[in-house]
């Protein structure tokens, strides 16, 4: 429905205060209803013009009562046209309400909606998403809640009052209070971010804050074993089962490339005929939703075989009895130790191993790797591949110098003969 609405400023003279000055007010019309509103400002009836609706000649305030005018003017062009694009009912008093700003909504408030976000991920965690990734997100908001507290002395923050220096700042929170290294602090930040883009895009904030706002991790050395090690770790005889059967995860995880997430739920339907016609892992990643296709080595193939009569294993639920991550990490310093190991063994090592020695480094394509790992990003595989190269300038350089060492060493006995 067309509406049409009429603005008309004027002075009420006979309410002249004791300094001479009268209230300037608003009349809006609205369908020929209308609502008169005070907008705050007095002026000497001398000065007004009515006819222009404006503060003329020498007054003082001219200049900031004619602006502020003009903003009210601009704001109820803006409030009609949004209340017509939305199918709004359009009256004077509702106009002019929206002014004062007493229909607004209530600010968004930061750790509200964070909360709200994280008890979606609750919900989900376990199923489309991992119980690691709901847990970071509950993390991140105990940092974001501090962050609140402590620096900004507030309970909570209107999410649009959040700008560039806001997040600024939360960065250098976590580096200096959180005491959290370069590229984690850059992890909770982005984390953060996912909050905003929520917001904006329920029109909860107006601005990005992250505009402008530049992520740049630190490159990070990833750890992963050579094959001297792994075959110590193959080889090595271990009397207590418990170190056995971690020892067993781990290699596993070596030679399929797959996290300890992805070990502890892989069940017999995940084990396929290949177009080979031989074992083939097929299964979706837990952390990138990702299909992941690969072949099963002799090795892994034979700890799978190793525990086929457990119980949990003969009912086809899993294919090796797992214990938790916190359990196997412990027990894998004990499995280092033993095996002359100093390199920190975690359960996500033996996927980065996967990756240099067992694959890239045997020749495999770095597409295939990229596959098999689940990598949504060639990018992120290609990592690895910089890890083998300096691992081949490496062994090159310690080549070389023993091939000019060995030159140095005939040169010298060359020498000593022709003197002879």
């Amino acid at each position: 429905m067309r509406t049409d609405f009429h603005t008309h400023f004027h002075i009420l003279a006979k309410k002249k205060n004791k300094r001479g000055l009268a209230p300037i007010y608003l009349r809006l019309t609205v369908n020929g209803k209308r609502k008169e509103y005070s907008i705050s400002r007095r002026v000497q009836p001398e000065f007004w013009n009515t006819k222009m609706e404006k503060v003329m000649g020498s007054n003082p305030n001219e200049k900031e009562i004619n602006t502020h005018i003009n903003n009210i003017r601009h704001k109820l062009n803006k409030i009609h046209q949004v209340l017509s694009e939305t199918d709004q009912p359009i009256t004077a008093a509702i106009m002019i309400g929206n002014l004062k700003g007493e229909n607004k909504k209530p600010p968004k408030l930061t750790l509200e909606v964070f909360r709200e976000h994280n008890s979606q991920m609750d919900r989900l965690s376990g199923k489309s998403i991992s119980k690691s990734t709901a847990k970071r997100y509950w993390t991140c908001y105990n940092h974001i809640e501090q962050f609140i507290n402590e620096e900004l002395k507030t309970d909570d923050y209107p999410m649009n009052d959040i700008n560039h220096q806001f997040i600024t700042k939360f960065e250098y929170f976590l580096k200096t209070k959180r005491e959290c290294n370069h590229n984690s602090a850059l992890k909770y930040v982005n984390n953060f971010k996912k909050i905003i883009r929520i917001a904006l895009a329920n029109e909860w904030i107006d601005r990005d804050p992250f505009y402008n706002y530049k992520v740049q991790f630190d490159a990070v050395e990833r750890e992963f074993l050579n094959e001297e090690e792994v075959q110590k770790l193959i080889e090595k005889d271990l009397h207590l089962d418990r170190l056995k059967l971690v020892r067993d995860m781990f290699v596993f995880s070596c030679y399929t490339g797959l996290a300890y997430s992805d070990v502890k739920k892989l069940s017999s339907a995940d084990i396929t005929k290949g177009i080979d016609g031989g074992k083939w892992i097929r299964i979706k990643r837990t952390k990138t939703k990702s299909l992941s296709s690969i072949p099963l080595l002799p090795v892994a193939e034979e700890i799978l075989d190793r525990y086929q009569d457990y119980p949990e294993v003969k009912d086809g639920k899993y294919v090796l009895p797992v214990l938790s991550n916190q359990k196997s990490n412990a027990f894998l310093k004990e499995i280092a130790a033993l095996c002359g190991i100093t390199k920190p063994l975690t359960t996500h090592l033996a996927r980065h191993t996967f990756a240099t020695t067992i694959t890239l480094t045997n020749g495999v394509p770095i597409e295939s790797v990229s596959k098999m790992l689940g990598h949504r990003d060639l990018r992120t595989t290609q990592h690895y591949a910089k890890i083998v190269d300096r691992k081949i300038s490496d062994d090159m350089k310690a080549l070389r110098k023993k091939l000019e060492e060995k030159a140095a060493k005939d040169s010298k006995k060359n020498d000593s003969k022709k003197k002879k």
